[in-house]
């Protein structure tokens, strides 16, 4: 069975958020006459190379770093920070450096405020390092009562947060890559992986509950079993390959190749990735912020999911999102179908592989 999967901004939106702050009055450039921008090189880099930059320069800034994200038109790795002393750190190290007005900190207790204060279903938040906030949506099932507490936490926090809503209804995908099937529904498979040497492979948490047998057809005989299943809080699952399946580590691109998938990466705001799924087949778009809280409603919070642009829709639940080589995300839900657009979430592979003791391959 080959490996397809697809599933919170495209490109040109990322570009036109940095000509947006500029526009804004933000700059790249230091005050300080004797910290000149001009005399530093900013390095091109690919999305991954960026990511790589901006974990070094969170481990040398500490509390001076505020978040970062990729620029797609300028190739670059732009970098919040909170001083001179740090604006010159990043440029030395080929970013670009922005000084901005609040600290990671302020922002994670906004967020804090919002779990303890707004938890309401059909809404989410997740940190947005392009404008400095937490950005707060609301599904068009949020009204009345609910919608004015929501305003209500959301103005208190001033200027750290911001509402928007969406015309769309947080779900996760199921109906339940390829397509997986258990008595429960379809789901779509994320990335095969190892574990103990053995042939696995990862999906949605919500798909199913552990101990649920998977087929690779509606009613066929199963091609594996789930020994992990973790939803809400988290969404991924683990499922063990039984018999002779094939199972290369691709993901169907359904146009008759596949992407070969040779390791696991993190996410990078600004990042460009595909999602490949049972349902819409693959889809591409823009990662628009990470460590994302989604309330899919009856009690089903999942914390630090990576939000993107890209389109999703039921049955593709599981499956992958992935940049290039490099396995990025397992679909969870959002909003929106692909025919009118939306958000969609998905759960870290990172974390996934570092839960289960697993690998790609």
């Amino acid at each position: 069975m080959k490996h397809r999967r697809i599933t919170r901004r495209k490109s040109a939106v990322a570009g036109g958020a940095v000509v947006a702050l500029l526009a804004a009055g933000f700059t790249f450039q230091s005050a300080n006459a004797s910290d000149n921008p001009e005399q530093f090189t900013v390095k091109a880099l690919t999305a991954p190379a960026a990511g790589t930059l901006a974990l070094s320069l969170k481990s040398d800034l500490g509390a001076d770093e505020a978040g970062s994200y990729y620029d797609t038109e300028a190739k670059a790795l732009v970098v919040n920070v909170l001083s001179q002393d740090a604006a010159t750190t990043v440029r030395e190290a080929g970013g670009k450096a922005r000084i901005v007005q609040h600290t990671l900190a302020e922002l994670t207790g906004a967020r804090q405020t919002l779990s303890d204060k707004a938890t309401i279903p059909g809404t989410s938040w997740a940190t947005d390092p392009v404008t400095n906030k937490v950005v707060v949506t609301a599904d068009r099932t949020v009204a009345g009562a609910e919608l004015a507490k929501l305003k209500k936490v959301v103005d208190g926090l001033g200027a750290k947060a911001e509402l928007k809503r969406t015309a769309g209804e947080f779900t996760t995908f199921a109906s339940g890559g390829d397509a997986i099937h258990s008595g429960g529904g379809r789901c779509s498979l994320g990335f095969n992986v190892v574990k103990d040497g053995e042939p696995h492979f990862i999906t949605a948490g919500h798909c199913g509950e552990t101990g649920s047998e998977w087929s690779d057809s509606a009613g066929g005989a199963a091609i594996g079993s789930m020994v992990d299943s973790q939803f809400p809080g988290n969404d991924f699952a683990l499922v063990k390959y039984s018999g002779d399946t094939a199972h290369p580590s691709e993901v169907n691109l359904y146009n008759g190749s596949a992407q070969a998938i040779t390791s696991a990466g993190d996410a990078t705001v600004g990042m460009q990735v595909q999602r490949s799924g049972s349902t819409t087949q693959v889809h591409d778009g823009e990662v628009t912020g990470l460590d994302a809280t989604v309330n899919y409603g009856n009690g089903d919070v999942v914390e630090g999911l990576i939000q993107t642009s890209v389109c999703a829709e039921p049955g593709d639940s599981g499956g992958s999102l992935f940049a290039g080589e490099v396995a990025i995300g397992l679909t969870s839900g959002g909003s929106g179908d692909c025919s009118s657009g939306g958000e969609t979430f998905f759960q870290p592979v990172s974390e996934a592989l570092s839960v289960f003791g697993a690998e790609i391959g």
